[in-house]
């Protein structure tokens, strides 16, 4: 199973708001050869660490493609530049992040690789929908399950679920 972290807190000059570029994020991913399997709901997220920039727009989805992981990395990196994404400092406001949160059961660190995403069983604002989607997806190096990982994050991270276009907050709509 390979899962990738969708987000954006700043808007694009070519999409809109952080929301629209997260949509047309994934039509990027169609492009370089993903096949999306399933979406988590949208969440508005607070920054990670806590700062004065404004809340993100994150998702996850799982998706299939012929690519491997690193390979993967190097298609997801161009699409962000495509969307606009100019790489700055570690956890700086930004138009799009696009991540591999895991390949597999793979466990990688080589050429600036590193799976499972290192910090993604400590952020909220990722196990949340993860889990909306696989609550049973285990961690390849912890062994957790999405939804033990959700049970034991600290309460200070906020997210809220973003209503669908429709306006439902429920997960009827789930592709």
């Amino acid at each position: 199973m390979i899962l990738l972290g969708i987000g954006a807190n700043l808007p694009s000059e070519a999409h809109g708001p952080p929301r629209a570029t997260c949509g047309a994020a994934l039509d990027q991913l169609e492009k370089i050869g993903v096949s999306i399997i399933k979406r988590a709901p949208w969440y508005r997220s607070a920054p990670v660490p806590m700062s004065d920039q404004p809340w993100y727009v994150n998702g996850v989805v799982r998706i299939e493609t012929a690519s491997a992981a690193q390979q993967l990395m190097d298609l997801l990196l161009q699409a962000e530049a495509r969307l606009g994404r100019q790489r700055g400092e570690r956890n700086a406001p930004r138009i799009v992040d696009l991540d591999i949160l895991a390949y597999g059961d793979q466990v990688i660190d080589a050429d600036g690789l590193i799976l499972p995403h290192p910090r993604m069983h400590e952020r909220a604002f990722v196990i949340t929908p993860l889990s909306d989607i696989e609550p049973g997806w285990r961690h390849p190096v912890s062994g957790k399950n999405a939804s033990e990982i959700l049970a034991e994050l600290p309460p200070d991270q906020q997210t809220e679920r973003m209503p669908d276009a429709a306006g439902r907050h429920g997960t009827e709509w789930l592709a």
